[in-house]
């Protein structure tokens, strides 16, 4: 195969996982709450096979599938971005990045104050939308900066952008990043900007900003461009990577702009993996617990995918998969939530095969491997001869 398109649909989850009670998960179904909330509108990825795929109760079955299809689960101790992502590149993590869900130590924070020159506010877990509206008035009269997290490994920090120009939060984040290692490596530090006058009206920008952990093994994307092809980065992928193995990235402020950019990539000729994330689903739906929003925005990529698939030449494969799961009608918390995902093939030479639950979501890394005929380091199974037609 010449291009594997690679997209990630961030925190689409298919129903709970067989680990989820060690989560506090059981009873997550993201798909299940999208099909609920009466606006789901999505005939070609149900006649993809979505619905087909082991455990999928919430969508009619295709009698014909279009694509190969599957169930998988993550190995990896966490259900966040960043260690679902690495998995998808072929990078289990048995132990889970460190949270804090009493806050950062002190001294800690003490040191990255000292270190930007400003104050903190806050520091404990907090919802991002909530977060600015409790602390945002004070950060406007002091300067000082919000710093929160989540159940996830995150170390967030909100300002706003007429107090603390982007530019310079990102570099906030980055003296951040760096102070962060060791025992306190978190996944991701995270840039949150925002704008408005008021605790009633400040709402987040899309000039958010990730600046992850770099991965600890050699990843899909280290192996397709080490073998001379290109990696082109859509989205946070960039980010999520910290930029390593990565030829060519796009960061996008939307799941419309992410799609553009994806589609802009299948009109150019180059050889090698495009990697997507769109992450509105996560970001805007997911964790706001709004799930007729997450069903328009899942029906508006399925009005987009016909066209994209049109653009697919012989040697052209599309995957679809998401991360981990964030269930918008689970009550019990507005963080991600431990499910199985998604996993759909497209390809003028893919068969149709219900390639069953699969162990690892390290398996799309294997298998976009085998198809672009490289060497591969990571783990999973490649299903490449499977999903192939003689």
């Amino acid at each position: 195969m010449k291009r594997v398109f690679l997209i990630v649909l961030d925190s689409f989850g298919i129903g709970e996982a067989d680990d989820a009670a060690a989560f506090g998960d059981v009873g997550a179904n993201t798909l299940r709450s999208c099909a609920a909330a009466g606006n789901l509108r999505i005939p070609r990825l149900i006649q993809a096979g979505l619905g087909n795929i082991d455990g999928v109760s919430a969508l009619e079955k295709a009698v014909a599938p279009e694509a190969a299809y599957a169930r998988l689960a993550e190995v990896s101790r966490g259900k966040d971005t960043t260690v679902g992502h690495w998995e998808i590149a072929g990078v289990i993590s048995p132990k889970p990045l460190p949270t804090y869900p009493d806050g950062f130590p002190e001294e800690l924070i003490a040191t990255f104050s000292r270190a930007v020159g400003r104050g903190v506010l806050c520091n404990k877990p907090y919802s991002g939308t909530q977060v600015i509206h409790d602390y945002g008035e004070e950060h406007l009269r002091t300067g000082a900066l919000i710093v929160y997290t989540s159940a996830d490994s995150v170390f967030q920090i909100a300002a706003h952008e007429a107090v603390v120009p982007p530019e310079t939060l990102y570099e906030y984040c980055r003296i951040a990043r760096g102070l962060l290692t060791g025992e306190h490596a978190v996944g991701r530090v995270i840039a949150r900007p925002f704008i408005g006058d008021s605790a009633e009206r400040f709402t987040r920008t899309a000039n958010r900003r990730d600046f992850s952990l770099a991965p600890p093994a050699p990843t899909l994307l280290d192996d397709v461009s080490s073998a001379g092809k290109e990696v082109v980065s859509v989205g946070k992928i960039f980010d999520i990577f910290a930029g390593r193995g990565i030829t060519e990235a796009h960061l996008s402020h939307s799941n419309d702009e992410g799609m553009a950019l994806t589609a802009a990539m299948a009109e150019k000729d180059f050889t090698g993996l495009c990697f997507t994330n769109l992450v509105d689903f996560d970001m805007l739906y997911g964790h706001r617990r709004d799930p007729a929003g997450y069903a328009a925005a899942l029906s508006r990529f399925d009005a987009w995918l016909p066209g994209f698939l049109e653009k697919l030449g012989e040697d052209d494969v599309l995957m679809l998969t998401a991360d981990h799961g964030c269930d918008p009608r689970f009550t019990k918390t507005t963080d991600h939530t431990r499910e199985y995902v998604p996993w759909l093939i497209w390809g003028k030479r893919v068969r149709a095969e219900n390639l069953g639950t699969l162990r690892g979501f390290s398996d799309i890394a294997a298998t976009a491997a085998a198809l672009l005929q490289i060497p591969y380091h990571g783990a999973g199974k490649s299903h490449a001869a499977e999903i192939l037609r003689s």
